[in-house]
């Protein structure tokens, strides 16, 4: 039964994908005929078509020339049109995911290590409040302009955009955690003659971990997004630089090639972190079977 719902699950997911795609490729075709039906949003100037979209796709990724011919791999042909176009779909989709790893990795890193120091000490919760309620009201993108000046166009800023929009999300599911340990689990471990940096590590660390990887998820998209914004800014290099000059050209495809390759990417890095999380988080269902 199990099997047949996830047959299922799939079935109608490619099911909306083919409708959804159908609408997109021949919807705007019929507005002459019924114009009271389609809307305008279906203007291939600004959202172009899938054909074109997979056209644009293999041209920026040096698969076919701009003449629709496909570049070969023997003959030396992709191999000159990657060196010929330095932010090619390959290596702006690389410097992207570089600068979204390490920005995820530190602002999870320095979130979690901030969130279970504070979460523990009521003292230090109540001295840095009030200055963590101001950053956080700030809204993260706003700093992007600055941080692009103070660290430039380079890599450097998207990370810190990148850090500074995930920071605060799992610094406060982080915090939550840690405030919401049962103090039995706690008295019980000192009555059991565990130190402090014991207790931390058998349990509030595990007892945090469920919460840490609730922001997780979010986080890799704020993450991503973060870049982006850094690259909108100014960016020599990026997924972000091929929408901003495909935005300079008029060229609604060029767009849609990077916005479709975003949310790829943004959906294979979800699935990381699901699977990151049954395998770390396995014995909360083994716990909860029992």
């Amino acid at each position: 039964m199990k099997r047949y719902g996830t047959l299922g699950t799939i079935g109608w997911q490619v099911l909306i994908c083919a409708i959804v795609l159908s609408v997109w490729q021949w919807g705007y075709d019929l507005r002459a005929k019924l114009p009271w039906l389609v809307p305008d949003l279906l203007d291939p100037y600004f959202i172009s078509k899938p054909s074109m979209i997979f056209d644009n796709f293999l041209i920026q990724s040096c698969l076919t020339s701009k003449l629709g011919v496909f570049n070969g791999w023997f003959n030396g042909e992709f191999g000159k049109c990657l060196a010929r176009n330095e932010n090619n779909l390959w290596a702006a989709t690389a410097i992207t995911l570089k600068n979204t790893f390490f920005g995820f990795v530190t602002g999870v890193v320095s979130g979690f290590v901030a969130g279970l120091i504070l979460g523990r000490s009521d003292r230090l919760s109540a001295i840095f409040q009030p200055f963590i309620t101001a950053v956080n009201s700030i809204p993260r993108i706003a700093l992007a302009p600055i941080i692009v000046l103070a660290f430039g166009i380079g890599d450097m800023s998207k990370i810190v955009t990148s850090w500074i929009v995930v920071v605060f999300l799992v610094f406060f599911n982080t915090f939550a955690g840690a405030r919401s340990i049962d103090e039995g689990f706690t008295n019980a471990a000192r009555l059991l003659g565990a130190s402090e940096w014991q207790i931390t590590r058998t349990v509030v660390i595990p007892s945090t971990m469920a919460w840490v990887f609730a922001s997780l998820t979010p986080a890799i998209s704020f993450a991503l997004i973060g870049v982006i914004v850094g690259e909108f800014i100014g960016a020599e290099r990026g997924i972000g630089r091929l929408i901003i000059e495909s935005e300079a050209r008029g060229e609604a495809s060029g767009m849609m090639v990077a916005v479709v390759v975003l949310m790829l990417v943004g959906v294979v890095l979800s699935a990381m972190i699901w699977r990151l999380q049954a395998y770390l988080l396995r014995w909360q269902r083994q716990r909860s079977t029992e």
